[in-house]
């Protein structure tokens, strides 16, 4: 359903404007954003819920590309055609932000988020359909990507992320197919743990956009 006023979502009876429409564009506010973001980050995750100042720099990177800002995104070095990779220290708010920045853009095609570990669980019962299943055309964000355990059915082994990112690569490539991933390792890291063929093509994939490394753990804040 196409939305007539994207720049503007309602949670309950109240109404949130991000921005305002100029002729065919949205110019979005993004301390607005970020109001709107505190209120549904409660709504979605509870009370204690917030945005820490220390995380604004970030999160402007991520909401410029999410409302497709192309000359920011320039600027910042952000290709609004691939997905993301967000990495960062374990507890700094990755899975958090990721599912939350969907919902500033209803009218954008959503994209589901999945623990890796979940679909290796998935493989080690059913086997390669799972591979197949997420080689499609949904849009989807691989959680904790790289901590996963390595596949294994009927005595074989298989890197089914790294398996799953390479069918992810040729729809990137054949029909601009976006795949977003959350990750707590750095490049090096993961590099060694997909191998050369895999992390190459993630290179191609994503657009790396990096928490500090000495974000603090928010889950005991």
């Amino acid at each position: 359903m196409k939305l007539d006023y994207p720049h503007i979502i309602k949670e309950g009876p109240v109404r949130y404007e991000l921005g305002q429409p100029n002729g065919d564009y949205i110019i979005y506010d993004f301390n607005k954003i970020i109001t709107y973001l505190n209120v549904k980050g409660k709504l979605l995750f509870g009370g204690k819920f917030k945005i820490y100042p220390e995380d604004r720099e970030i999160l402007f990177s991520l909401c410029s590309y999410f409302i497709k800002d192309k000359s920011t995104c320039e600027k910042l070095g952000i290709d609004i055609h691939k997905g993301i990779l967000l990495t960062g220290p374990v507890g700094c708010g990755k899975t958090s932000l990721i599912r939350l920045l969907k919902h500033i853009v209803p009218h954008q095609r959503p994209y589901e988020v999945i623990p890796t570990r979940n679909i290796v669980f998935g493989f080690n019962s059913i086997g390669y359909n799972i591979i197949e299943d997420y080689g499609n055309r949904q849009f989807y964000c691989f959680d904790d990507l790289g901590v996963e355990p390595k596949g294994k059915y009927f005595g074989k082994n298989c890197n089914v992320l790294g398996e799953i990112l390479l069918s992810r690569y040729d729809l990137f490539l054949a029909n601009k197919i976006r795949t977003h991933a959350t990750t707590s390792l750095n490049p090096t890291e993961l590099e060694e743990y997909y191998g050369d063929r895999v992390y190459s093509r993630m290179k191609q994939l994503f657009n790396l956009i990096c928490f500090d490394k000495k974000s603090k753990d928010k889950r005991n804040r």
